[in-house]
């Protein structure tokens, strides 16, 4: 019998079948190097020219790097930090996790519904709206609270009273700018909403909220011929309350315009909303309020549990809410250490939670947990593998992934990078000169990538350098012909 090893149609035909390989994965080598072309394309737009650019993009299903540029290099990351606190204070507390505000006082309510004193401790919730302060009140309501005869007691005790971060340069009075506390209300933030009057010369209308009076109106402003509008609104701080200045004028056609400021003092101003609800609530408050701690013979009265972990997660990824990132940091410090949360214990507590996730930080720096110091430094490798890390946890996986802003859809991701809509979910960053986007990436074919882009020193706008940002996460997006499967 004659072997088929010595064939000559047999040898052939492998002959053949071997070429015909060699031309597929030409093909599909060809196909991949045009899907990076394009991303090189896109990290020539004008935008980015001068910049430095570190990206790294990596299969989600195994890892295989498919693209990467300074992958290695440590850049300031502005947000992008974000990523590593919210899966910090994940691995810390858990997702189903709430922290509580306590309510104490003097004594159980009388008959009449009556106490001496009343005493709240915040409990580091950095969640508490005034529509929740409103439910507490209402819950002290149906425990029989009717009146306080005494002052409010306020206890802010479980953070140390460090209140901004020294990393963070000049401070403004934005609300990106607001002050971190145990007790807090609002995000340590108000709006301010102005209006033009019923005709030129009149004075503008102008709104607080919360209308609470810790925060007095002086208002100058006017209105003016036109649509346009040329406003100063600040705030001042008084001994026991804040005076909010607004000058300047507003076009008699103009829409209303909001501002959003931070408070000085975010105790006190947390107790004027918590005052502001219970009266809501028909109780009744004589006394003052009164930052203090807890009366050593207090008697309790109600446990609030605030939102879950994974909804305060969700918060801090969709709207990158600074006050919030760093209150998760000072509460994963006090939990690790018993003592009141700073930001030394809570970078140190950070970089425990991430070395048990195997997220090592090794030469990174962490200085807070926002992003909002440009003493951080990150390199994409490092986000990525916190991002692959969060993704595969089945403690929080889910949870975190969730909390990601959805191109074009929602979060800080809304408006922008539209043309991969519903592709992209994605931890956005912005400082001056400063940007960042990382997250995960689904191509049409159903392939998923873990991705990390970072800038540093653009010269040009906010956004057009955001653009540019965009259309580079949307060739990582872009499937080539034939690609499927890669």
């Amino acid at each position: 019998m004659r072997s088929h090893t010595h064939d000559p149609k047999l040898r052939r035909a492998r002959a053949l079948f071997g070429a015909l390989i060699a031309l597929m994965g030409a093909a599909a080598s060809a196909r991949a190097s045009s899907w990076e072309q394009e991303i090189d394309r896109a990290l020539q737009q004008p935008a980015l020219q001068g910049a430095r650019v570190g990206v790294l993009v990596v299969s989600a299903r195994d890892g295989r790097v498919v693209y990467e540029r300074l992958a290695e290099r440590v850049f300031v990351p502005a947000s992008n930090q974000k990523i590593l606190t919210a899966i910090g204070a994940l691995e810390a507390f858990g997702p189903a996790h709430r922290f509580e505000t306590t309510v104490y006082a003097d004594r159980l309510p009388t008959e009449s519904g009556q106490v001496g004193w009343l005493a709240v401790r915040g409990g580091g919730d950095p969640s508490l709206t005034s529509e929740q302060w409103w439910r507490l009140a209402a819950d002290l309501r149906l425990a029989g609270l009717r009146s306080v005869t005494g002052a409010v007691l306020l206890d802010d005790s479980a953070f140390d009273r460090h209140r901004w971060n020294r990393g963070w340069g000049t401070l403004t009075a934005r609300a990106y700018h607001a002050p971190v506390s145990a007790l807090a209300a609002n995000y340590s933030s108000f709006s301010v909403t102005v209006r033009p009057g019923s005709s030129v010369g009149a004075p503008a209308r102008v709104e607080i909220d919360p209308p609470v009076p810790y925060l007095a109106l002086t208002q100058t402003a006017m209105t003016t011929p036109g649509r346009g509008a040329k406003l100063t609104v600040r705030r001042v701080r008084e001994q026991t309350f804040e005076r909010v200045e607004v000058s300047g004028g507003v076009g008699v056609h103009a829409k209303p315009e909001v501002f959003y400021r931070s408070v000085v003092d975010p105790v006190r101003y947390a107790g004027a909303v918590f005052r502001m609800q219970l009266e809501a609530n028909g109780i009744r408050v004589s006394g003052e309020d009164r930052p203090s701690p807890i009366p050593d013979k207090a008697t309790e009265l109600l446990r609030f549990e605030g939102k879950s972990m994974s909804d305060v997660v969700e918060l801090l990824g969709k709207y990158s809410t600074n006050v919030i990132a760093e209150s998760l940091l000072k509460a994963m410090g006090a939990r690790a250490t018993g003592e009141a949360g700073s930001w030394p214990n809570g970078i140190a507590a950070l970089q425990q939670h991430l070395a048990t996730l195997r997220i090592p930080l090794g030469d990174h720096r962490l200085t807070d947990g926002s992003g909002l110091s440009r003493s951080n430094r990150l390199s994409p490798r490092l986000i990525v593998t916190a991002l692959q890390r969060a993704r595969g946890s089945f403690r929080f996986g889910g949870e975190f992934v969730s909390a990601l802003p959805i191109a074009g859809t929602d979060g800080t991701l809304r408006k922008r990078a539209q043309a991969s809509t519903g592709r992209i979910r994605a931890k956005t960053g912005l400082l001056d000169g400063v940007l960042g986007l990382s997250g995960y990436a689904e191509r049409s074919d159903g392939n998923e990538f873990v991705f990390s882009i970072l800038v540093n020193d653009h010269k040009a706008s906010d956004e057009a350098a955001m653009a540019a940002v965009d259309n580079l996460a949307a060739a990582i997006v872009l499937q080539p012909p034939g690609l499927s499967g890669n």
